[in-house]
This record gives structure tokens, C-alpha cells and sequence, in this order.
């Protein structure tokens, strides 16, 4: 009769799905392993002194509507593990060059009226925020499945299917209304004039009017910490450096769930998967890069307008047509003089940040995948652009373009923070249109990192779901969230 394996599953990847994935099985009873490649654990979810003692820095994730929204992480007891969500007075403000911004907060009114467009504000998002748990449900889990509510969905649907810029012009009466829904479609990472480039704008607008734009307190690195200490109260494990270049790198297990990239998948396991499926996740593609700047500053940035003050986001593009022409131009293979920049003052609404009476501040655009270019001055001429003398409060700075990125994360290829490229069908179907997108044909073997669905963000949905697939295959029907 042969040993038992040490462990019952193997969990590749402490990224936020690897720990919800692993959090998944240990809930339903299994031992769980999960092996790490970095020194640390959290993937997109690390803190650290980027710059100078004293000043903590998020790696990467830096705001979490989708973490706070969750519906897998706010089932889990995480604030009694030491995460405490804090949130600004404003969640995202934008600024226009005559010294106004829009302001979005939880109000959807107050909010379109900053805009001066509240009633065709609240038309467009009114709907999804009313039925946000049934939206939720469905666009951050497998596609194909029974929406619980199809009307509710059908509503999104509509307006998800659309072009950013088509819902935006469609839909909105002023700049300033068009200029912010631009600059929430862009988180996507494409290309706002293609078909459903609408639907990451309409599910981020709706989530500053159901929790809001939340930050970590003490930074990212909470949120991962706060995961991997109930996996150890749960009797999971977490190993780092551990790096897993095949199989035979891994301990006897019954289940093995990968946060990884496909191609990694198959690099590790191809031996394993059919040829089918192995033409599927090569075909896989990746998006553009990013390039980010952290910096510590002596002082407040000096903002022209009020609103970008009290936020926790600030989206710096201008007009809609500034911000669809610099997307464009990325997906293009071109660096824009004009990026759209994002920006994240997390010392404003969490002091322990920095010093007190100084910051930290989180920036960085959009650039083509693997792109070696200095953005630094143009991320900066943005910054000027709005709050003028902005130079003067920078301290120092830690810069990381596409090759720093994928060096420090190899799921980033290219710079692709997003986990793969966000246009076409491949924003619902990743990685590859399937009834159970985490299943690989192998029984033990399963996808659980942000190249499936519902992709990008630190939610941990792609993750718990790969997690039940997981379970399904043995009989198990593990815990549920519905």
C-alpha cells in the first residue's frame, strides 16, 4: 500500500489567489503546502521600504475596491489576523487643467455632481450598484454558469459589451463625466474605442458607490499577511524560496494548483497536459507593460484643485480623448508624450506610511510590454501639470520599468501586471473560452492565478475558484461564499 503524501495539495505561488486557493482546500479539511519563489510572500500584494527607512511602499496593488468587495475575502475573518481597511475622504479624483477635479466618493449624487452630470451618472451606475452582489457574483467567477439574477446582469451586460468610449459619449453629457469614466476603463490596460473595454469603468465606478476605494493599513503586505496567518490557524504552510521549475521540484501531493502564468504552467507541467491544451495556454496572449515610480516627498503633494488633496487615487489624463489617445498609442507599441497616470496617496489616508509631515506616493503608466524607456519625466510633467512645484517636495525615488517588474514577478511577462492582456474576449475567457476554466485535463493539476477568471486585482476569486474545481475532482464540495 503506498504512503500517504505529506501533504494534500501543493499550492505553486503565494500571491493573493495562490493564499486564497490554499485558504479554499485547508477550510475544507486538506493539508496544504504553499510554495513560494521570492524571499517574501504576496506577489502583486508586497510592502516595502522601496526608498528610505521609515517610508513603506507597495510593490505593486497599491488601492483595493476589489479586495474590500470580495466576496471570498470578506467572507474570511481577516481583520482578526490584522488587516483594517482605511478609506479617504475622496476614493478618486481628476483633475482638468482649468484647476477643477471630479470627485468620486460614496454618494453616487455627490459624486456625478462634481462631474456636473448627476443624473446621467446615477442612470449609468445606479443599476449595478443596486444589484452590486448578483453583478459581483457572476463577473468575478467563471463566465459560463447561471447568473443568479439575469436581469440584473443582462443590465451590465449591455453597457459591458460596449466600447469605453462609445458608453462614455453615449451615455454622459459632460467632459468632465466622459474624462473620469475614461480614466476608470483604463485600468483595464487596452484600448477604450474596442467592444467591451466598458466593463472594467462601469464594475470600478459602481465599487466607489457600494464599499469604496479602500487602502491597507501599514500597507499591502497586510493583506497577504492577514492570509497567511489564518492559513496557518487553518494548518496550512507557507515555504519562500522555493522556486518550482517541474514537477519533480514538489512534494508528493493529491492536488497541485498553479499561480502562475500559462506558459510557466507548461514549462512546469507541459509533460502533463494534452497537446490541446498545451497549444491553448501557449496561445495565451500577455498586454502592455507598466512603468512605476515610487516616491517619498518632504510634504503634501501640491495639488491646484481641492478634491486630489483628500483622495486616495488620483487619475491624471485630462480629457477622454487625451486618455483613449494615450491607451491607443500603448497598444500601438508607442510611448505617449501624455500618459494617462495613476496615482496613489496612501500616507494621506494611512499615516503610518511616512514620517509624520511627510509621504509616500505611488505612480505609474501604461508602456509597451518589455519597453526600456525612462518614464520618470514624463510621469513627472503629468504630476506638474496639476499640482505645480511638485518637483520641489520629492525626496527620493525608486523606479521600475517592465524588465524590473518581470524580473521581480515572473507572472509579470513583459510588465503585464494584469496577467495577461485585457482585450477582446480574452477579458471574460482566460485562458481560453472553457466550462471550467481552471481544470487543465489533468485531474491533480489546476490554473488558479490571475490568467483566469475574473483576471486582474487583488480579490482573490481566481484562486478560491480554481480551488473548488480543485475539490470537485475529489468528490468534495468545499466551502461555499454563495
Amino acid at each position: 500500500m503506498a504512503n500517504r503524501p505529506a501533504h494534500d495539495a501543493v499550492v505553486v505561488g503565494a500571491g493573493p489567489n495562490g493564499l486564497a486557493a490554499a485558504t479554499t482546500l485547508a477550510q475544507a479539511g486538506l493539508s496544504v503546502l504553499v510554495l513560494e519563489a521570492q524571499s517574501t510572500p504576496g506577489g502583486g500584494a508586497r510592502s516595502a521600504e522601496l526608498t528610505e527607512p521609515g517610508f513603506v511602499h507597495d510593490v505593486c496593488s497599491a488601492v483595493h475596491p476589489l479586495g474590500i468587495a470580495s466576496p471570498y475575502l470578506s467572507s474570511l475573518p481577516l481583520d482578526h489576523h490584522g488587516l483594517e481597511w482605511v478609506h479617504p475622504e475622496v476614493d478618486l479624483a481628476h483633475p482638468f487643467d482649468d484647476g477643477g477635479a471630479a470627485a468620486l466618493v460614496r454618494s453616487i449624487d455627490e459624486s456625478g455632481a462634481s462631474m456636473d452630470d448627476a443624473r446621467r451618472w446615477r442612470r449609468l451606475l445606479g443599476g449595478v450598484v443596486e444589484h452590486w452582489d448578483a453583478v459581483a457574483d457572476q463577473i468575478l467567477g467563471p463566465p459560463l454558469r447561471v447568473p443568479r439574477d439575469p436581469i440584473a446582469l443582462g443590465a451590465f451586460g449591455r453597457r459591458a459589451m460596449l466600447a469605453a468610449t462609445t458608453l462614455a459619449y453615449r451615455d454622459l453629457r459632460t467632459r468632465p463625466a466622459q474624462a473620469v469614466f475614461a480614466g476608470l476603463a483604463a485600468h483595464a490596460i487596452t484600448r477604450l474605442d474596442r467592444p467591451l473595454s466598458a466593463a472594467v469603468g462601469v464594475v470600478l465606478g459602481a465599487s466607489v458607490h457600494v464599499q469604496g476605494w479602500p487602502v491597507a493599513r501599514g500597507g499591502s503586505q497586510r493583506i497577504t499577511d492577514a492570509l497567511v496567518s489564518l492559513l496557518g490557524e487553518l494548518g496550512g504552510t507557507v515555504e519562500c524560496d522555493r522556486v518550482v521549475r517541474s514537477l519533480d521540484d514538489l512534494p508528493p501531493s493529491r492536488l497541485v494548483l498553479f499561480d502562475v502564468n500559462p506558459r510557466q504552467l507548461v514549462a512546469i507541467a507541459g509533460h502533463r497536459l494534452s497537446g490541446r491544451m498545451r497549444r491553448r495556454l501557449l496561445r495565451y496572449r500577455h498586454g502592455p507593460g507598466s512603468f512605476k515610480v515610487d516616491y517619498t516627498l518632504s510634504g503634501p503633494v501640491p495639488w491646484t484643485a481641492e478634491a486630489p488633496r483628500r483622495a486616495g487615487t488620483v487619475h491624471l489624463g485630462g480629457t477622454l480623448e487625451e486618455i483613449a489617445g494615450a491607451e491607443r498609442a500603448v497598444a500601438a507599441g508607442h510611448l505617449p508624450d501624455r500618459p494617462f497616470v495613476i496615482v496613489a496617496q496612501q500616507s494621506v489616508v494611512d499615516p503610518t506610511r511616512a514620517p509624520s509631515g511627510q509621504h509616500t506616493l505611488w505612480a505609474y503608466c501604461h508602456v509597451p510590454a518589455g519597453c526600456t524607456e525612462d518614464m520618470t519625466t514624463r510621469i513627472e510633467a503629468q504630476l506638474e501639470r496639476f499640482a505645480p512645484g511638485f518637483r520641489e517636495v520629492v525626496r527620493t525615488r525608486a523606479v521600475a520599468g517592465p524588465v524590473e517588474m518581470a524580473a521581480a514577478n515572473a507572472n509579470y511577462v513583459g510588465g503585464d501586471i494584469a496577467g495577461g492582456s485585457a482585450s477582446g474576449l480574452q477579458m471574460v475567457f482566460r485562458p481560453g473560452i472553457a466550462l471550467d476554466p481552471y481544470a487543465t485535463g489533468d485531474p491533480s493539476l489546476f490554473l488558479c492565478s490571475a490568467s483566469t477568471p475574473p483576471g486582474a486585482g487583488v480579490h482573490g476569486m481566481s484562486g478560491h475558484h480554481a480551488a473548488r474545481s480543485a475539490l470537485r475532482s475529489l468528490g468534495h464540495s468545499g466551502p461555499s461564499i454563495s
